[in-house]
């Protein structure tokens, strides 16, 4: 049987050397790998001999019956794992030498790394950003309205009331400002099934995201609020008192989030989290958990990462989304620097966050740009990230120190999934003003957000590419405009617009246009018949850039440049094209992936394996 199989779980953790943006798929189709790929684990399997351990994921090719499968694999003497059955994965623990007899198993589609997956609040740039000369933080903590002004919100829009927020990470403290949000809380660390248990957060970073979030600012007046405080949360813990965990825990989150998206009142998955792509997005376990997720109804918002620059150079490269983000259906976030100002015109991509292509398959993302630099949110009493750095930790209303300000995608996206939760809120709204059941899907979402994005351009004045900003910079104001001007029970291919659309938005009494296009695919399409009708490309089972003019679009669209083939990507001169590449050194994923110790910005005292 010839599987996709991935790399290595011998991996650790580092980023090459970048000096310029650089190709990561062959024009005209995807990089094949698989040759290098066995290459490697050969090489694995004969350094560690017939005796040692691994932890692999099996996706089922539904040849076999489920159960039959199982029972061969416990005849074998294999340690079977966790199960999920809408990714069709198991989780195994064998012996390198079964690895051979499994690619031969009749049912088995392909075999992935059980990767160690990890979080990254500080992305790399502590020094950078985070710390004065001093070594004292700096004070760019916003007040709630104005977080909320950034992303171009009144504090009579929608706070989030009704709306689930699935925190997949290292846990929620129940603090002040949260304990009233959590609704449900579920275990995943010990390698059973979802264990109900007490709120808990031992190393700080999920707290934190669920604070920008849906933190109610308790404990500051409201000054650290997050974006939708009316929001609920439910507390997935899938990382442990360091910030590490697996890929199958973190699988079978998403997995028990979707079989209980009715019952715990789910809508959005947050996941800051993540470890480098080791393989095609089709066959990516965990991915595949969020396409399922995704067509389920529930948003899933992911960070893009902070694999964009070197921690060594700290110059910028192409191609270190990781995985999840480079699931098609997700919404992947980069992070921008507000420089502490309402205005976006003068927001900035941040060097460290992850650019596109997606490596391996050369999908276009992230999305788009979201906060996510210098934010104030909740500490999780006692947790590693608020010890181990106290001089990141913030005062609160008394003059305690109860808030930590951190930085990355990860940010990026707990701000984002609060947004989403906000949005939900105004589509729910507006529906039941229309006496109609049909809210907004997660592409509908996606698509507004694309649509009412603002371009934006460096320091320079030098307009991003789509690779680095996505879309645009997020805007909160042009959203709910939009959520709140259509009929999301017209039928497919009519119109829906119900008000009139005034294509840009006013903040801080600056008026900005929306950059009008969308990212579908490798493409950027212009048109008037993006968005004013009901289309088959919003519905929850489309995946994300398929379904091309002819069948979704109609003719009364612009295709512009190809993202990931456009002009104004500079690719490195390392190149040769064809099926037989060979890799220069101006990239940011090699043939080896060899991690430096803080590449995605964990510190080498509690990194595992690597993240986001």
């Amino acid at each position: 049987m010839n599987l996709p199989r991935v790399r290595t779980w011998a991996v650790v953790a580092a980023l090459v050397t970048v000096q310029a943006p650089v190709m990561f798929a062959v024009k005209g189709g995807p990089l094949k790998k698989k040759a290098r790929v066995d290459r490697q684990i050969e090489q694995i399997e004969l350094s560690a001999g017939t005796t040692r351990t691994i932890s692999v994921i099996v996706r089922a090719d539904g040849t076999t019956d489920w159960v039959s499968l199982l029972k061969t694999l416990r005849s074998r003497g294999i340690v079977v794992g966790r199960q999920a059955r809408r990714a069709n994965a198991i989780s195994l623990k064998l012996s390198s030498a079964d690895l051979s007899w499994l690619e031969t198993l009749p049912g088995v589609g392909s075999i992935s790394v059980d990767a160690a997956v990890s979080s990254a609040p500080l992305a790399g740039v502590m020094a950078e950003s985070l710390l004065d000369g001093n070594g004292s933080v700096q004070q760019l903590a916003k007040k709630s309205s104005e977080l909320r002004a950034q992303l171009g919100l009144s504090d009579t829009d929608p706070m989030g009331n009704g709306i689930g927020i699935a925190i997949i990470d290292s846990g929620i403290a129940p603090v002040p400002d949260l304990v009233s949000r959590i609704t449900a809380f579920y275990d995943f660390t010990n390698g059973q099934n979802a264990v109900a248990s007490a709120p808990v957060d031992g190393y700080g970073h999920g707290t934190h995201v669920a604070g920008l979030a849906a933190g109610d600012g308790t404990l500051s007046n409201g000054q650290f609020a997050g974006v939708a405080p009316d929001a609920h949360l439910i507390g997935l813990r899938v990382l442990d008192n360091s910030g590490a965990g697996s890929t199958s825990d973190v699988i079978a989150a998403v997995e028990f989030a979707t079989a209980n998206k009715a019952a715990l009142g789910i809508d959005v998955i947050n996941m800051s989290l993540g470890h480098p792509p080791f393989e095609t997005a089709a066959t990516d376990p965990m991915v595949q958990a969020v396409e399922a997720a995704s067509r389920a109804g529930i948003i899933v918002v992911v960070s893009s990462g902070n694999a964009g620059i070197n921690p060594s150079t700290g110059l910028v490269g192409y191609g270190g989304v990781l995985t999840p983000g480079n699931a098609p259906s997700a919404f992947t976030i980069a992070s921008a620097k507000t420089q502490g100002t309402v205005d976006p015109n003068d927001d900035l991509v941040a060097n460290y966050s992850s650019r596109g292509p997606t490596w391996i398959d050369g999908f276009a993302k992230p999305d788009f740009t979201v906060p996510g630099h210098n934010l104030v949110a909740p500490f999780a009493p006692g947790s590693y990230l608020g010890v181990t750095y106290p001089s990141l930790l913030v005062n609160d209303a008394n003059n305690q120190k109860t808030y930590i300000s951190l930085t990355g995608t990860s940010m990026a996206a707990g701000v984002e999934s609060g947004l989403v939760a906000v949005l939900l809120q105004a589509s729910r709204e507006t529906s039941a003003q229309l006496g109609i059941t049909q809210t907004l899907s997660g592409n509908a979402i996606k698509a507004f957000s694309e649509y009412s994005a603002f371009t934006m351009h460096n320091a320079q004045g030098v307009t991003y590419d789509q690779l680095s900003q996505g879309a645009g910079r997020v805007n909160g104001a042009g959203l709910l405009s939009l959520v709140r001007s259509v009929d999301p029970s017209a039928p497919a291919g009519s119109t829906w617009i119900i008000n009139q659309i005034e294509p840009s938005s006013i903040y801080g009494g600056v008026e900005i246009p929306w950059s009008q296009h969308l990212v579908w695919g490798e493409h950027l399409v212009w048109g008037e018949n993006i968005i004013s009708a009901n289309n088959a490309a919003w519905e929850a089972g489309t995946v994300w850039g398929e379904n091309l003019a002819g069948s979704v679009w109609g003719e009364n669209l612009v295709w512009g440049a190809n993202v990931v083939w456009g002009e104004n990507i500079v690719w490195g001169e390392n190149i040769v094209w064809g099926e037989n590449i060979v890799w220069g050194e101006n990239i940011v994923w090699g043939e080896n992936i060899v991690w430096g110790e803080s590449v995605l910005g964990v510190p080498a005292t509690s990194k595992k394996g690597g993240g986001k």
